[in-house]
């Protein structure tokens, strides 16, 4: 795919993007045949845009930009964990 003429970082993004999905979902998982890959890519991709929080966003994730920043929880608190990718990526939330 060529690069853009306004965009010239545009390669190195989608470099990462691949590598990111490559060593953190397929390279773990012992892909069985394309619906299988395409199962794990999706998986991986709703993992990391829905729910994975992003240091240059504030902690948000990709799809709640618009999202206030979470607030610091003083004291204890409750913590449920959900695991995808059979359990190769875990999810984190606190429970009120």
């Amino acid at each position: 795919m060529p690069i853009l003429p306004g965009v010239p970082r545009m390669n190195a993004i989608a470099e990462r993007r691949v590598g990111s999905c490559r060593h953190e979902a397929t390279d773990r998982v012992l892909i069985t045949g394309e619906r299988h890959l395409r199962l794990v890519v999706d998986e991986y991709a709703g993992h990391h845009n829905q729910h994975r929080p992003h240091r240059s966003l504030g902690q948000r994730c990709s799809d709640r930009i618009d999202a206030p920043e979470p607030p610091a929880v003083d004291g204890p608190s409750r913590v449920i964990r959900r695991d995808r990718l059979g359990g190769l990526k875990h999810e984190y939330s606190q429970v009120a």
